[in-house]
């Protein structure tokens, strides 16, 4: 198949969803909200303009190839907004799984990518909620770890440990991550004092607390990207990201974006303009009349 099609160059060769077609690609940043923030277009230009992207070469693999793709317009885009809205200073980050690999997660949570805020200080992302693309591997010949990157049980792989929050209490200062046993249980003792206590039949450890391991995302940004997978903060705070795709998808069904004859690469490129400057008009006329619920439903907003 051509690389692109026959009626404008820009128009390239992409694999969307299970089947090729020609389309043209562009960039959509939002805020948990679903707002859109920045809108870049991956044409020509763009590419002139950013000579650090690195350009590859199709494999056989279209699903690996269109998250590599995906993957290497993040952190361009992601630089591109920070210096235009210098204020702006997000802590978490939102995205598929398309972006799951150690160079986004190093540069979204080690603070030397995209600059510093005005007060000094790097700007950074607390935490990066990404699915897993592939699982983790085992570093620690102690223990397994579950799809989700949580250590399990050394005697039962399928029983994960429990989570007991994230400290940094270390002289280094280093976050840790810390998982107790799941047999653990905190009782009173004769000093009026909760301590823990392990009630396996089958300890794996000589501590009456039971086993204890702690994670360091420093070491490992991908198992660790600031917050415990398949925990149910992880779960409520993914969820929000329901509201990016409504937002996508509002653009290409609402706004009749996804489905288009159209054969122009310029036509398309300000279609989608507007109708990102259609969705903040809506966004600004429903803050006036203290009707948030109609931020991203302009028809409703008109009814």
């Amino acid at each position: 198949m051509p690389t692109h099609a026959s009626a404008d160059p820009e128009i390239k060769q992409q694999y969307l969803n299970g089947h090729f077609c020609y389309a043209f690609k562009a960039g959509v940043l939002t805020n948990g909200l679903g707002i859109i923030r920045a809108i870049e277009f991956y044409d020509k230009d763009y590419f002139t303009s950013h000579p650090e992207i690195e350009r590859y070469k199709k494999t056989d693999a279209p699903d690996e190839d269109k998250s590599v793709g995906d993957a290497r317009l993040l952190l361009p885009l992601l630089k591109d907004f920070f210096r235009k809205h210098p204020l702006i200073n997000p802590k978490t980050f939102l995205g598929d799984a398309a972006f799951d690999s150690i160079e986004i997660y190093k540069s979204l949570l080690s603070g030397e990518t995209f600059g510093c805020n005005q007060d000094g200080t790097a700007r950074i992302f607390e935490k990066a909620y990404i699915p897993l693309r592939s699982g983790l591997k085992l570093t620690n010949p102690d223990y397994t770890i579950n799809a989700d990157g949580i250590p399990c049980c050394p005697h039962d792989p399928t029983l994960p440990m429990k989570p007991e929050g994230n400290t940094s209490h270390l002289r280094c200062g280093l976050q840790t991550f810390k998982f107790v046993c799941p047999k653990m249980k905190w009782e009173t003792g004769s000093d009026g004092k909760s301590h823990r206590v392990c009630q396996c039949e089958n300890p794996c450890t000589d501590s009456a607390c039971g086993r204890m391991v702690y994670l360091y995302p420093e070491k490992d940004l991908r198992r660790c990207p600031g917050v415990v997978r398949g925990t149910e903060e992880w779960e409520s705070t993914y969820k929000i990201r329901t509201s990016v795709e409504r937002s996508i998808n509002h653009i290409k069904d609402s706004f009749c974006l996804g489905d288009r004859r159209t054969q122009n690469a310029k036509t398309l490129h300000a279609d989608l303009l507007l109708a990102g400057i259609t969705q903040l008009i809506t966004v600004v006329v429903a803050d006036r009349i203290h009707k948030p619920e109609y931020f991203r439903s302009l028809k409703r907003l008109i009814a």
